[in-house]
């Protein structure tokens, strides 16, 4: 299931852009989003990188059909419960502003708590493992064992099985 592992930290990237510079129309940046990110877009642009040479249009395949169809509902999911994830995030951190979160492990946790909450396909010990490894992957050095922490507290709190998907 390496493509879902892709999509995750596709999800992940797009959350921290869209934290950071906040789109007027969802839809559309949602789509050149996903476009940039097929294997031939990234492909087109190292050549560019590297060649200086103008990047042309791409096409996607099979796995980065997958990628988007797992991590769009992913994206859509979190923004739709920002709000409710914050505010679970703020209860885990107590005496910790979430403005002094790293904004990489803040949406990191933001897509593992939607994941455990909103997502019975997915056993939330499997969404605690891919966020303390995407963690160590894009964040600090201490970014996976934060992440697991405030994790394990969310998992101690949910009213189902913890390795088990509902499916």
């Amino acid at each position: 299931m390496r493509f879902r592992r892709l999509a995750r930290e596709r999800a992940i990237q797009f959350l921290f852009q869209h934290e950071m510079n906040p789109p007027e129309a969802i839809e559309e940046d949602l789509e050149r989003f996903w476009e940039s990110q097929t294997s031939a877009a990234i492909a087109e642009d190292h050549k560019a990188s590297t060649w200086g040479e103008a990047s042309e249009p791409t096409t996607s395949t099979s796995e980065d059909d997958e990628v988007r169809r797992f991590g769009d509902p992913l994206i859509r999911g979190v923004l739709e419960k920002l709000s409710e994830l914050d505010g679970i995030i703020e209860e885990q951190t107590r005496n910790w502003d979430i403005a002094r979160i790293a904004k990489v492990d803040r949406n990191i946790l933001r897509l593992a708590i939607y994941e455990m909450l909103h997502r019975e396909d997915i056993p939330p010990v499997v969404s605690i493992n891919e966020a303390i490894d995407i963690a160590k992957k894009f964040s600090t050095e201490n970014s996976g064992r934060f992440v697991n922490g405030i994790l394990d507290k969310v998992k101690g709190n949910l009213m189902r099985p913890a390795r088990t998907s509902a499916n």
